[in-house]
């Protein structure tokens, strides 16, 4: 009885303690400082043949990423060849050396490996992640996928088909096709950033196998490339082996440089409309010409953004979604490329609201040219600068972090600046850059939707001048 007691006595005792030690509740809780960020150093190497080789050494997994980087993407496509980076990127792992694509692809399953190639508008990349233990077999696997690809026809014929049908899609996707209406009124035709990366019906129906080749001689040279490693390994350990691997990779000539026109600001707002008979939702997209990622701005903007429309949180989320109830979400992004790229407002909204949601993006856009409130703007500092460090957990994370470093040229301070030039920006930065970069009476706005239930309303709102165009027009 005695013992029966004692524990009713301590469950008690242990209650009130619980009960004095509860959380309040009654506000959130305020964010502690940002983390410093300690990111190992890059050590830095070259092999015989000239190519930058770039070491992060992670010890805590037994696992290593190797990433090849091509500074040369989308956009240097050929005229009238839109596609032809990302194709060839696309067949670099559809069989290279002595296998073809299903040997290929059971040799790095064998290792329990994984290896990726893609393209983005300024890069094109190979990437191998695998434990140390089995790096020694997967970097031949590497190199032939680099340097070897096959670029057999039956495989490029296979390929083909996937992304004529990928292209397809998009004529009965909303999204995608505002998208690429939206890249179209705001670049024009004419400039490679008007056509989607992966290019058009047309192109990829055309393109050809000695193209890919051409291509892929031309820029897949070690002068134009880095290699990026990173994890539980050492410089010293790695380096034999990518002799071994990549020391034969030669240069053959100069690697031509992309020289895209300087396109126009667009001047004055513009409405296009582009019908998708029975959508139950308008896919919006609103924008113009934004900024290189060699801007001055780069921490005004992505505080700006923040708050803006690069959160849960942000304005044109809060309203859209969490207030109205107009759309699952709504965005705004800056995407900075070796030259200007565009600034994009976007949402996918119920058809009965559409013009209620163009008043509400415009209300938004505005709005940001007030005075942020102090506590806006450090919630959106903190949210960037506390989120930071997380994008070095892996290795993968870091070597994608270093690739941004070789593409754009940016410093290696740039990792261990970027918290405090986060937390420097003010609230006059941002009413500045809103001012300069959020002039929605001269963006191009683009509608995708049932124009039978919207048009009539659009027009009636007087936003701007309407004008409809086909999705022919828009995919051609």
């Amino acid at each position: 009885m005695t013992r029966v007691f004692a524990l009713i006595g301590a469950l008690m005792l242990s209650a009130s303690l619980v009960a004095q030690q509860a959380p309040d509740r009654s506000k959130p809780p305020a964010p502690g400082p940002a983390p410093s960020l300690k990111v190992p150093p890059v050590q830095k190497r070259t092999l015989s043949n000239g190519l930058n080789v770039w070491v992060v050494e992670m010890h805590e997994v037994p696992v290593v990423d190797v990433t090849a980087i091509v500074k040369s993407g989308a956009a240097a496509d050929p005229t009238g060849k839109y596609g032809l980076a990302s194709f060839t990127a696309a067949m670099l792992d559809e069989g290279a050396g002595s296998r073809d694509a299903l040997q290929l692809s059971d040799a790095i399953d064998f290792l329990g490996a994984s290896l990726s190639t893609g393209s983005s508008w300024d890069s094109s990349s190979v990437n191998l992640h695998a434990m140390v233990s089995k790096i020694d077999a997967a970097l031949p696997i590497f190199a032939d996928v680099l340097l070897h690809p096959a670029f057999s026809q039956s495989e490029m014929d296979r390929v083909r088909k996937q992304r004529l049908t990928s292209l397809l899609q998009t004529r009965d996707n909303a999204s995608a096709l505002a998208s690429a209406s939206f890249a179209r009124a705001v670049f024009g035709p004419r400039h490679r950033y008007g056509t989607p990366s992966i290019g058009n019906e047309v192109s990829n129906g055309e393109m050809t196998v000695s193209e890919l080749k051409q291509f892929h001689s031309t820029y897949y040279q070690p002068q134009n490339a880095y290699l990026l490693v990173v994890g539980d390994i050492t410089p010293d350990a790695i380096m034999p082996k990518l002799e071994k691997a990549l020391g034969a990779w030669k240069n053959v000539g100069t690697v031509p440089k992309p020289t895209l026109p300087a396109t126009p600001q667009h001047g004055a707002r513009e409405i296009i409309l582009v019908d998708k008979p029975g959508a139950a939702q308008s896919a919006i997209r609103m924008g113009w010409v934004g900024v290189a990622r060699s801007t001055a701005d780069y921490f005004v903007l992505d505080v700006m953004n923040t708050v803006l429309g690069g959160s849960f949180t942000s304005r044109l989320n809060m309203n859209l979604r969490e207030d109205k109830g107009y759309a699952y979400g709504a965005s705004s992004s800056f995407d900075m490329r070796g030259t200007a790229g565009p600034f994009v407002a976007a949402a996918n909204v119920q058809t009965d609201k559409t013009v209620e949601s163009l008043t509400e993006f415009f209300k938004e856009l505005e709005g940001m040219k007030t005075p942020l409130s102090r506590p806006d703007l450090t919630r959106a500092r903190n949210l960037e600068a506390l989120s930071f460090p997380g994008a070095f957990e892996t290795t993968s994370g870091v070597a994608s972090n270093l690739a941004e470093l070789a593409v754009y040229g940016l410093p290696e301070s740039f990792f261990s600046e970027y918290v405090p030039k986060i937390q420097a920006v003010s609230v006059a930065d941002v009413e500045r850059a809103a001012k300069q970069y959020l002039q929605s009476d001269k963006f191009a706005v683009v509608v995708v939707g049932d124009l039978a239930k919207i048009e009539k309303g659009i027009r009636a709102a007087n936003f701007a001048p309407v004008r409809v165009v086909t999705v022919d027009e828009v995919l051609k």
